[in-house]
């Protein structure tokens, strides 16, 4: 599955700015770099890229039966709903956080992108942030998949 691979690049774009360097963003208003700034940043990209992998397991064998070695389950069926009703709550949170991008890159509706230093800036921006926008819909659809496939008869 090619999910985590696409956010790699969103991920591995966001890691400058946890040693502070704005790869080309102008905010004059920004509040100073914390001194935590840089573990949350990494601790978001990998938090992001373990959220891709679990998303995996809506089309793995491990989606449908615990491994064994997780303690009391392993072994057992997971119980459908157990993976649909978080993975579909997860994939709306997703539409409704990146989503909006779009707007943001046309000044619609009240949301604005940030301002860059130049257009070379906002084109890697928005290279990176482009595929994250597909995040949502793609969790969706392994979800309604993964609940035809795993739905009683």
């Amino acid at each position: 599955m090619a999910l985590p691979v696409v956010l790699l690049l969103h991920c591995l774009r966001r890691l400058p700015f946890g040693v502070n360097f704005q790869m080309g963003t102008v905010d004059p208003a920004a509040p100073p770099f914390p001194w935590w700034g840089p573990a949350y940043i990494v601790g978001l990209s990998v938090l992001t890229e373990a959220l891709a992998l679990l998303t995996m397991g809506l089309v793995s064998s491990w989606g449908e039966v615990f491994p064994r070695w997780v303690p009391f389950l392993g072994g057992r069926r997971v119980p459908p709903l157990a993976a649909v009703i978080p993975a579909t709550l997860g994939g709306l949170g997703l539409v409704a956080l990146w989503d909006p991008m779009p707007r943001a890159w046309f000044g619609l509706l009240g949301f604005h992108e940030a301002a860059f230093t130049n257009g070379w800036w906002k084109l890697l921006a928005r290279v990176c942030v482009s595929p994250v926008m597909l995040w949502g819909p793609i969790v969706l659809a392994l979800t309604y998949a993964y609940y035809k496939r795993r739905r009683p008869v």
